[in-house]
Formats: C-alpha cells, structure tokens, sequence
C-alpha cells in the first residue's frame, strides 16, 4: 500500500516521503497516529502546497544534525562497569546503555540510531560509536569502557559451636563416676532403699518356736 509520510519516522522516512509500506502496518499504526496518510489525488496536492514549507524544515533539520555531530564528536563517553582481572565484563554495553548516559548529560538520541561494533561491548577499552543524526550526516562518538575489578574476598571459618548442654542428669553422673576412678577416688557406694516398718516381720529366737497369737489370748 502507498502512502505518503506526515511525519519523519526513522527509519522508514521523512515528512512528504512517499512509501510503500504492508496495509496492516498502515491501518493499524501510521494512520491512526497522524504519521502516515493514504496516497490519493487530494493528499498529493497537499503535500504539493506544503513543499515549500517542508523543504524549510529540511534545511533546519540538517544544521542542528551538524551542530549535534560537532558537539558530540568532541566528546568523550566514560561508563564503568563491574570486570574481572582481564578486563572482561560482567554484562555488556549496549545501545541502550549508551542512550541512558546520553540522556544524563542532556542529548537525546534515540537508542536505534545508536550502532555499536558487534552490537554489544563486552571488554574494556575504547571504543567508537556510531549515531545516525539526520538523512546522511553520522557522528563518531569516543567511548571509554572502564572496568572496575571485583575482589571476592574467602570466607571466613564459622566458629565453633558449643558443646550441648547434657540433657540427662545421668551423663553427669557417669562422668563424675569417672573422675573419680581416674583420681583414685572409691566411687560412692549406692544407697539402700529405705524398707516401710509395715513390711518387717520380727524373727523369733534360734531354736524356738514364735508363740502363737491364739494362745497368748487363752492364757491371759
């Protein structure tokens, strides 16, 4: 489907330009967003009347895109990034790396016009860039990727743990048992268990017979 361009839209084109471009892609994006309209005979002679007008804007579109490519030529782009001992990164630089540092110190660049060799960094060094600015004009942008080495520092040995508290009365016993064989000590003899006096039964007399209970009463 042909249309003819409202508005630039990089990379497709510029205001006037006309393009061919698939009909999902112009009725669901250019023409409802105003950057694109259909190409009729009343849209031709618009764009006729307006030549004049867009040819202007051209111009001034072409001295801030070399005003730009001076500006930043003659800078310097200085990113750090985490590295190993050989100046490998831990990640990369990317456009859009690139796009967030500019836009720190006011350029606004839009991340697809920004070409890096190999589309990524992932060493440290110096580097050119490339920026697409306007139609023809590219600006070559100094990058230094400083790498800042990370230590990993060992770990340090976990102190040792006290020893468990004996939970058993029984365990002290035994070794205080021990204590005292290994000093000379006799160990504490046990303890008779106490007997209940109901449970004692006085003995008779060797060679005699106890008196029966019986008796005793008659008798008496």
């Amino acid at each position: 489907m042909r249309v003819i361009l409202n508005k630039d839209l990089a990379p497709l084109g510029e205001e006037g330009d006309v393009k061919d471009v698939a009909k999902g892609y112009a009725r669901n994006y250019l023409f409802p967003r105003g950057i694109a309209l259909p190409y009729t005979e009343r849209n031709i002679k618009l764009f006729e009347s307006r030549k004049e007008e867009i040819e202007l804007r051209k111009v001034q579109k072409r001295g801030d895109a070399a005003g730009l490519k001076e500006r930043l030529e003659g800078l310097t782009l200085e990113i750090s990034m985490p590295a190993g001992p050989t100046g490998k990164l831990y990640g990369a630089v990317t456009s859009q790396t690139i796009m967030d540092e500019l836009a720190k110190q006011g350029y606004q660049i839009e991340r697809k016009r920004i070409e890096l060799p190999g589309n990524n960094i992932k060493n440290a060094g110096k580097y050119k860039v490339t920026i697409k600015l306007y139609e023809n004009t590219f600006a070559e942008l100094n990058l230094s990727v400083v790498g800042q080495e990370i230590k990993i520092e060992s770990k340090k040995a976990a102190p040792a743990k006290p020893a468990r508290r004996r939970r058993e009365e029984g365990s002290t016993t035994v070794q205080e048992s021990e204590a005292a064989v290994s000093s000379g000590a006799a160990p504490a003899e046990p303890v008779a268990a106490e007997v209940p006096e109901a449970s004692v039964v006085a003995e008779a007399p060797s060679g005699k017979e106890a008196p029966d209970v019986e008796e005793q009463a008659s008798e008496e």
